[in-house]
């Protein structure tokens, strides 16, 4: 299967890809799909366990605007090179790091049904008309052409794959590796099962807005539960602990608050255009600038005790560091955590 963006990647260059990316990038999250699932039937709901991920030898990390925070943390664009082998990942682009492998696709989806494509277009674009961040549909390099191109008989229906939504999609959680069964809704007959964008390896978060992307072939087994049980809040999974683990026998921690200059709006709740929060020093319950504090302060601490540049730091944050919520009770100011496995920097 292919990587996220359809690249394609001279095999013998690993270094920085800005220099020469020797990309030539086609459609965005093409997937395998959807199959077909003999049996399935709307109301239930189909397991898909997967058996084994072979990595490709070639994945690529950008950081860029569409990342999270990357404004705040001053990052640069940016795109690096990994020679992928069955244990780690090496780049030219951050020596001295060595990324375990644990790989998974980011895209694991069942077709939305009528009701269920009605109601998400219906509530992106009334997002998108009050200004909110959201991607509505696109006829440019969509596909199929027929149905989604410029020329398509349904090319305002066709939802973009970047948002995840209740029937799956591009959920990237790092958990989804070997040996996990994912559980997703069935509203068509045959389920209509699709998988794609792989990554090798990921923090809890993808805040450069790229993991390690890359090809690689995968091998899934279904099973169909009939009548499942409705999943009207998103897909579940299930599977061995040791995927919730960090790779690394030590780590260090930074955290975050909803805390903030005065003057400044947060990018996230710019659209939402208050006129209260520009004076507020602090944010009641947000998670986000909690975890955008708790990463910032990660890429200082990277910056200053490996030497690397911001934009390095926030890739290597995109690849390794889970950020993860502390408690969401003791508000004002919920917490979050961003957590770095010492034990990728081979060169100490």
């Amino acid at each position: 299967m292919r990587d996220a963006v359809d690249a394609e990647i001279a095999p013998a260059r690993f270094g920085r890809g800005e220099e020469d990316p020797d990309l030539a990038f086609g459609v965005v999250h093409p997937l395998v799909g959807p199959v077909h699932i003999e049996g399935a039937r709307p109301g239930d709901v189909l397991a898909v366990t997967i058996e084994t991920i072979v990595p490709g030898p070639v994945g690529w990390t950008e950081a860029s605007a569409f990342g999270f925070a990357g404004a705040a943390a001053d990052i640069e664009d940016r795109l690096i090179v990994w020679r992928l082998t069955a244990g780690y990942a090496e780049s030219a682009g951050l020596p001295g790091v060595r990324i375990p492998n644990a790989s998974f696709p980011g895209v694991v989806a069942t077709l939305p049904g009528p009701a269920q494509l009605a109601a998400s277009l219906e509530r992106e674009q009334a997002l998108a008309d009050a200004g909110g961040t959201v991607f509505t549909p696109d006829t440019d390099m969509a596909e199929p052409s027929s149905l989604c191109g410029e020329e398509g008989s349904k090319s305002g229906e066709c939802l973009r794959t970047i948002p995840p939504r209740e029937f799956g999609g591009n959920m990237d959680i790092r958990y989804l590796g070997e040996g996990v069964t994912i559980y997703l809704p069935c509203h068509v007959d045959g389920c209509g099962l699709a998988i794609g964008d792989f990554h090798y390896a990921q923090g809890d978060g993808e805040v450069s807005g790229t993991a390690i992307e890359m090809d690689a072939d995968i091998t899934v087994t279904t099973r169909v539960i009939e009548n499942g049980g409705a999943m009207p809040q998103g897909p579940h999974y299930s599977g061995p602990a040791s995927l919730l683990s960090i790779p690394s026998d030590s780590f260090y921690a930074t955290t975050g608050f909803p805390l903030k200059r005065k003057g400044e709006v947060p990018a996230h709740i710019a659209w939402l255009a208050s006129a209260k929060v520009a004076e507020l020093g602090n944010l009641s319950n947000d998670v986000t600038l909690a975890a955008q504090n708790a990463l910032i302060a990660m890429i200082d601490h990277i910056v200053a005790e490996y030497g690397y540049d911001r934009t390095q730091a926030y890739m290597i944050a995109s690849v390794a560091v889970d950020i993860r919520i502390g408690q969401l009770v003791d508000a004002p100011n919920v917490g979050a955590t961003a957590i770095l496995p010492l034990d990728i920097f081979v060169s100490r």
